[in-house]
């Protein structure tokens, strides 16, 4: 089944630098993301996804309340998290709040459902990183519940159970359009095709090649359940200038900063720039002017049979002067190039 070919953007709200150097403060961040998903919305993007953090290196912790700040200024973008992480929050809040997107929107809202790969949120909210498993499949088993728009009859071991409650907003149209993210284990690629929901791949490294034993048992998985495919995204890090050595050069520190940051935490090694510019020839970082962006991008497409791709434009304090342009360069140059390749 052929699925309409869709092209966005993430931001994780990566607390910028001033033109002084300084790091600006948190409000100053959200007001910065709305500009960014205005301009996404006038440069053609077809989405705009919001991640959503508990840490001092992102500002954005409600991507719900930063996107009905960018539904207000826009009136075609698609509009959704990147990702919740629906572990750690209520499948009944997250559905009220995506629905009330829905209306805000005019039927724009959408949610990408993950576990997340920071775990920050698990002691804020109190829940014990012991259940990881059973909170994620308990709770996306109440949210696709929820979806069907109908009382819902409920029972799990994480909460008291539901007798055909109903919950109100209901979205603008038949069903919210959930998605789910997926990491890279089997187990969430059969998950996604049982609740019956596109699944959205997170390639921050490596050939995106290696994917497509999930895209193919995506495929498998569907045909066991007597169901037709849903649509396939990938979800993976870069950054458009107008030349290849512009975009590495404005690049490379600050994507150092936010990888040696996170490293720092995970054991990870520092960051070199041989490992930087062989994962932008070969591997998953979308680096580069918006030719080469738009062919890597096409390539990944055909690959994998994508109909989204979403680029994760925000890297560690990049200034808002060069987030702004590789958003306008994406929409008005790489987006266009793309579809000319895909066509050729």
């Amino acid at each position: 089944m052929a699925f309409p070919l869709e092209l966005g953007l993430d931001t994780f709200g990566d607390v910028t630098r001033a033109p002084d150097g300084a790091l600006n403060p948190y409000s100053a961040v959200l007001r910065e993301v709305v500009e960014q998903g205005v301009l996404a919305d006038a440069s053609g993007v077809d989405f705009f996804g919001v991640g959503e953090h508990h840490r001092a290196d992102f500002a954005v912790s409600a991507p719900d309340v930063v996107l009905a700040a960018i539904a207000a200024r826009t009136s075609r973008i698609r509009l959704g998290s990147a990702v919740t992480v629906l572990s750690s929050d209520d499948p009944i809040r997250v559905f009220q709040r995506f629905s009330t997107l829905d209306g805000l929107s005019a039927g724009r809202a959408e949610v990408i459902l993950g576990r997340g790969s920071f775990t920050e949120s698990f002691p804020l909210f109190g829940f014990d990183l012991r259940q990881y498993e059973v909170l994620f499949e308990e709770k996306l088993d109440l949210f696709a519940a929820l979806r069907k728009a109908e009382p819902v009859t409920w029972q799990g071991s994480i909460r008291p159970p539901l007798r055909a409650q109903s919950v109100y907003p209901l979205p603008e149209g038949d069903t919210l359009r959930a998605w789910i993210g997926v990491g890279g284990s089997p187990e969430s690629v059969v998950r996604a095709a049982r609740y019956d929901m596109p699944m959205l791949l997170a390639i921050i490294g490596g050939d995106p090649a290696r994917f497509r034993p999930y895209v193919d048992l995506y495929a498998r998985a569907f045909a066991e359940f007597g169901r037709p495919v849903q649509p396939i995204g990938a979800h993976s890090p870069g950054f458009v200038a107008e030349t290849d050595d512009a975009a590495r050069e404005v690049f490379w520190p600050d994507y150092k900063r936010m990888h040696d940051q996170i490293g720092s935490e995970r054991g990870w090694p520092p960051l070199e720039k041989a490992s930087f510019e062989r994962e932008i020839e070969r591997g998953s970082l979308y680096v580069g002017s918006p030719e080469t962006v738009a062919a890597k991008i096409a390539r990944t497409i055909k690959t994998l049979g994508l109909s989204r791709f979403q680029l994760k434009y925000s890297a560690g304090p990049l200034p808002q002067s060069a987030l702004m342009r590789c958003i306008e360069l994406f929409g008005t140059r790489v987006a266009p190039l793309v579809r000319e390749h895909l066509e050729a």
